[in-house]
Order: C-alpha cells, then structure tokens, then sequence
C-alpha cells in the first residue's frame, strides 16, 4: 500500500508539470497553517479535514514530492467558524513565521476576511509573504471581485457545482418542483442565486417552490423548515448546507418522512452519510469533484490508507489537489519563498482526481471535473466502497469534464512586481 501511495504522490506532483532540477533547495520545513474549526458547532468537520491534511502531508513528504530536500508540517489553529477569530490565528500564524495558510471548513465569509488581511500584510511586509491556500471555500467572490495573485482555490466554487447539477438535473425529467434550503452566509446565498439563474436555462418547466436561508451552525431543530418544504410539494430539495446544519436537516426530513430527493453539495462529509442511512438510498445526490466508486478516481491508494489509519472516510479529495499543486510548485521553482511558489503554480497543470487539472492563471480558480453521484447500496460493482459504516456509499452517476465546468471570471488581478 505505502509503494503504491509513493507512486502516486510523485506522478500526480511532478508527472504532468515536466520539472527538473529537485533537491536543489536547502533542506526545509514548510509550515501550513491549519486555520478551521476546531471547537464549536463545526469542529467535527475541521477536525476530519485536519486529519486529511496531516495524512496527504505525510505520503507527500515520503514521497519527496516538493523535492528530495522539503518537507511539509500542518500546524493547526481554531478558527472557532468565524471571521474574527480566523483573523486573531491568522496573525498568530504569521507570527510564528508561518508563510502559508489553509482554509476550508471555516466558511467563504472567513475566507473573504482571510484574503483582505493577507493582501494587507503582503503590502506591509513583502519581504515575508503569505500565500492562502483555499480548499473549500467556494463563494465564486473569492475569485472574482476579490480575487487576489496571494489566493488559489482548489475546490470547484458554487456555479462550477451548479452549472454540473442543472446538466444533470436536465436529464431528470421526474424532477419538476425544487426547494432551495441553504446557509445564510456568502457560499448559501450564491448557491441560491445561481441555482435560480441556471435551472431555468436547461430546464425552464421547473419550478422553484420554496427558497430558505437560515442562520449558520444556530437552527437546532430543522423541523419547521421541512414542513414548510412538505407543504410545498417539493419533489426536490437542493442545498449547500454542510455540517451539522445538513446532518440535522436530514435528521428532521427523515423523522418526517419527507420523500423528497436531496441533491448536496457536501452530502459526503464527516457524519453526513450516517445521517442518511437507508432512507438515503437512491434519493441523495451529491456534487464534487471526488468520488471513491468513480473509476476515474486516481486516489484509491490515499482512500485506503487514510481509511486503516483513521477509521474515518477520506472525503475532501480537495485537500489533495491543494498539497499536490504546492509541491509542484516548489519543486518547478526550486523555492519555497511564497512569491516563487505562487508564480510557479500559475498555469500549473497536473493529473488530478478525475483527469488533468490547471490552475488558471487568471483568477488562480483551480479547472477540474465535476461529478453527480447517487447514495446506494454498496455491491462490489459500482459501489465499491460504503461510508460510514452504512453499507452504502456515493455511486457516480454523471461528470461535466474541466473545460465544460470552467465558468467566465471577472478577475482584474495585480500582480507583484518585485
């Protein structure tokens, strides 16, 4: 297992960047800070996702995939889910010398307030730069109107999800009435937005019935919001809710016996699938750039390893993306100075999950697939693999290649010009 993980950090790393010339750097440590809830009403979620990233570290560094010289150390910090405190780590971070930051599970509002504050200390102190490594904070802002040359994302962000749900829902023609339930916070009400904008171009019969906000990681009980969703006539339900404000949406659903047909953005996450359980099967779909039973997926090997390590489903294949593009682009520019390592990674192309991937010099928006999949019954064929426990698991159904995904930005990015 651990001969095969090697062979596959280094072919996705280094493979398709065509680089020379690693271990000229001095041996170093580059440090990552961790910035994601660790506490709170979504620590479970951070807490999984800082596992994947000390485990895609540690095959990387095994590997030598950065160079035969670097090595890569997540340090963890709390960001407690929200902006203020993720900006407090975040000075600590820099304090202690910490040159790149990552975030995902904090929200795309503390990834907004990461950038502004990174781009402010990188004016201050050009000398010692930080780089924001994104692997899921998706509101499509980040790489827009705020796009920065210090930002790179590398989850596919809400209308490369949607435009990939509204192709597949195009298809479904027993879909006809859909409900929008979603956080109320920058990646929520983008989803709304976007999915109002794009059904109706591919499917102009259906109707949008009922559309939600509610306030993040405070609803304790969701059953409210389904009655309101049963009385709609909803066949659908579609929404961007992660964590335990998805885990209790579903609770609530099923102690209803809602028979409407979920479609997430996050249904694969830590506690999700547990949630669902049977009354899942056929009628929870997900959407992502990642699944185990696709037989696309090059990840097989770090799924397996993860899995007899943590006894937990790896889930966030974006957290690989994110490792493999850094350590390329230290190893193409023989640095591990933030400004050589960003300038490295643009137009960076690599194998990734379900195919070649670039990271777009325009907008630093990571190009990849994106895929639907279907909870069922694991059967050895094309459910493999089960999460959770469940004897079920996310069987891939359709997939929108990178360059039907990709979306138009209006990024005006400046550049450094040191």
């Amino acid at each position: 297992m651990q001969t095969k993980i090697r062979k596959l950090t280094a072919a996705i790393a280094i493979g398709s960047a065509g680089m020379l010339g690693v271990g000229v750097v001095a041996a170093q440590t580059v440090k990552i800070g961790y910035i994601d809830p660790l506490s709170g009403v979504f620590a479970n979620v951070g807490a999984n996702q800082l596992k994947h990233f000390e485990y895609v570290v540690e095959q990387m560094n095994v590997s030598k995939a950065a160079g035969a010289n670097i090595k890569f150390e997540v340090v963890p910090f709390d960001s407690k889910g929200t902006p203020q405190e993720t900006l407090t780590v975040l000075k600590s971070a820099i304090d202690k010398g910490i040159r790149y930051v990552t975030l995902g599970a904090s929200g795309s509002g503390a990834a907004l307030a990461l950038i502004d504050a990174v781009n402010k200390h990188n004016e201050r102190e050009p000398d010692k730069s930080v780089l924001f490594l994104n692997y899921g904070a998706v509101d499509p802002t980040l790489t827009n109107e705020k796009c920065s040359f210090w930002h790179f994302s590398f989850d596919g962000n809400v209308p490369m999800k949607v435009d990939a749900l509204a192709s597949h829902l195009a298809k479904e023609k027993s879909v006809k009435n859909v409900y929008l339930i979603n956080q109320n916070y920058s990646a929520g009400q983008q989803a709304s937005r976007y999915v109002k904008e794009m059904l109706p171009r591919k499917r102009q019969d259906l109707k949008i019935v009922g559309d939600d906000l509610h306030p993040l990681g405070q609803v304790k009980d969701f059953a409210p919001y389904v009655a309101k969703i049963s009385a709609s006539g909803a066949d659908t339900v579609i929404t961007q809710n992660w964590g335990n404000d998805l885990v209790l949406l579903i609770k609530a659903a099923k102690a209803a016996n809602l028979k409407a047909n979920f479609y997430t953005f996050y249904g694969d996450l830590v506690g999700s699938p547990a949630a669902f359980g049977a009354a899942g099967e056929g009628r929870v779909h997900n959407v992502s750039n990642w699944s185990r039973n696709s037989d696309r997926s090059t990840l097989e090997p770090i799924a397996a390893g993860f899995k007899a390590k943590y006894k937990e489903d790896f889930a966030r294949a974006s957290v690989y993306s994110t490792m493999a593009f850094l350590s390329a682009g230290v190893a193409k520019a023989k640095s591990v100075e933030p400004l050589a390592v960003a300038q490295a990674m643009e137009g960076l192309k690599i194998k990734g999950l379900l195919g070649e991937e670039e990271m777009r010099r325009n907008d630093h928006q990571l190009q990849q697939a994106i895929m639907v999949t279907t909870f069922a019954k694991a059967d050895g064929k094309k459910v493999k693999h089960d999460v959770e426990g469940t004897g079920f698991g996310f069987a891939a159904d359709s997939v929108m290649e990178s360059y039907v995904a990709s979306q138009p930005t209006s990024c005006q990015m400046g550049r450094p010009t040191k």
